[in-house]
């Protein structure tokens, strides 16, 4: 995968910190809400993505690092215990169904490890490895099987299936 200096991210600045943790709580305080109180649950969903739009079921448990790089159009169904790893924006259409255990994954690292690696990274950045992050597109009327594991950059077009696994 092609990537330029734009792309890397800083996992442990305080900002990226404090949304991360913001999001665990609300992903916390959607699992624990009562399965029937669509109104509470449509509240954090709220709170916690960049966009939902009308008619979206998300099964919990539900898990993002930042939620607010989320934008869901109306008409989505996304079953139980998905990740939707959200270090950049993933973009997801009208009328996707998306499977229970799917994971959306916009973050990676360099596979060279001179690349992903940071030579004396103490005191110049928090952590000891890159990360990059590219955007995902999930266009309309898309299905994707249980499982299944998108990788950073990834776009799958109108009426697409994607198998399970």
């Amino acid at each position: 995968m092609e990537y330029s200096a734009r792309d890397f991210l800083e996992n442990g600045d305080p900002a990226n910190r404090e949304l991360s943790l913001s999001c665990r709580e609300l992903t916390r305080a959607y699992y624990l809400c009562d399965y029937r109180d669509e109104e509470k649950k449509t509240e954090i969903l709220r709170k916690l993505l960049g966009k939902i739009g009308k008619n979206v079921s998300i099964g919990a448990p539900f898990y993002c690092d930042h939620g607010k790089g989320i934008f869901l159009g109306d008409d989505i169904v996304i079953g139980m215990n998905c990740t939707f790893v959200d270090n950049a924006e993933i973009h997801i259409g009208n009328q996707v169904m998306i499977a229970p255990n799917v994971q959306i994954y916009t973050a990676s690292h360099p596979t060279l490890p001179q690349e992903r690696l940071i030579d004396d990274w103490e005191g110049v950045s928090p952590t000891f490895f890159r990360t990059f992050a590219k955007s995902v597109t999930i266009q309309d009327r898309v299905w994707i099987g249980g499982g299944t594991v998108i990788l950073p950059g990834v776009t799958i077009g109108e009426n697409a299936v994607i198998g399970a696994g």
